[in-house]
């Protein structure tokens, strides 16, 4: 394995970070109880209501697998590239159920937008650097 720069470490750490943000705010939507959503703006309830299984799924794995992803870059290994690669399917697959199927950008507006094109951009990049990284010898 070659050096790897200290700025890998500290980028990998925060992607962890962000990623176990994203595991704690899955849990919280699947902890919602009906009373719960009821008390949502209306327009969130259709949205909660809309959704398909199959994308509540879909970000469960963009979630974990981020997180373990992560945890794969900070350990240096190559599998990390895998399981970005799935934790990236899975933003895609959320964001086509949120925007194609359920139409989202309506019903959540455009913070909602805004936030999942952060998602699916920093998906991006880890798996990018999940690759670069691989490709300079930084994993194994």
């Amino acid at each position: 394995m070659s050096a790897v720069p200290g700025w890998f470490k500290v980028v990998a750490v925060l992607a962890l970070l962000w990623n176990v943000l994203g595991c704690v705010a899955f849990f919280a939507d699947l902890k919602l109880s009906p009373a719960d959503v009821a008390q949502l703006p209306e327009a969130q309830q259709v949205l909660y209501a809309a959704r398909p299984a199959w994308s509540v799924a879909a970000t469960g794995l963009a979630v974990f697998g981020g997180a373990l992803g992560c945890l794969g870059l900070l350990l240096r290994r190559n599998w990390a590239v895998a399981v970005l690669a799935l934790s990236l399917l899975g933003i895609v697959m959320q964001d086509i159920a949120l925007f194609l199927l359920v139409d989202g950008a309506r019903l959540a507006g455009p913070v909602a937008v805004v936030l999942q094109t952060v998602v699916l951009v920093v998906g991006i990049a880890l798996l990018l650097l999940a690759r670069k990284a691989s490709a300079r010898g930084w994993l194994g």
